[in-house]
């Protein structure tokens, strides 16, 4: 999966390359289609929800610039697949999902692989996670019709965030960074993903 869907396809980050060759995805996954775990697509988890293609999360990984000192927030922990490359990657991560038992599911199989740097919670994602703020960076893994500015000013200097901004069918994944009090963006080109649910999101 590594070398020919990810390493392939440009991406080059050693750091981001190897903790892709360390978590099993196939833990993530529902029992019934854990055989289909390494395909080059994305696949449902339940609750309408789906874990996305390895090259996508790897090119939202990229984008975050990881050093390893980093404390992240992670909007949409749905299978905590995401959520282990995190911890792989960074120093701590907080993660918000608003579906409960996907949150408790992916902090039980986080738990059983032996991620402690993390903490999950229930919750509205729009609205980030005010208490353990700033943050070095923020991944959504959901659509937004627009970059929810609660999550902006949650960000250090000098932090990044990456989310997916357009209608419900298609997106463009967006680069953030917010440099001398200014938050300037790039366009990294057109993905889809599920609908980010929120206050400052898409209605339920």
């Amino acid at each position: 999966m590594v070398r020919t869907q990810i390493e392939k396809r440009g991406i080059k980050d050693p750091r981001v390359l190897a903790a892709f060759r360390k978590v099993p995805r196939h833990l993530f996954m529902p029992e019934g289609i854990r055989s289909r775990a390494y395909e080059d697509s994305p696949l449902p988890i339940g609750h309408g929800q789906t874990i996305s293609q390895p090259y996508t999360v790897a090119r939202m990984t990229e984008a975050l610039a990881l050093t390893g000192k980093e404390v992240a927030l992670e909007i949409g922990t749905g299978s905590g697949y995401q959520t282990a490359i995190l911890c792989e990657l960074c120093d701590w991560v907080y993660s918000v999902e608003r579906v409960r038992s996907l949150a408790m599911g992916a902090r039980k199989i986080l738990d059983e692989l032996g991620y402690h740097n993390v903490a999950v919670m229930v919750g509205d994602g729009t609205l980030g996670w005010k208490e353990r703020a700033p943050y070095d960076a923020i991944i959504v893994t959901a659509g937004a019709p627009e970059i929810p500015h609660p999550l902006v000013e949650q960000l250090k200097e000098g932090g990044r965030l990456v989310i997916p901004v357009g209608d419900q069918f298609t997106q463009s994944m967006v680069r953030g960074e917010k440099k001398d009090g200014e938050f300037k963006t790039r366009d990294l080109g057109a993905y889809r993903f599920v609908e980010l649910i929120g206050t400052y999101g898409w209605k339920s």
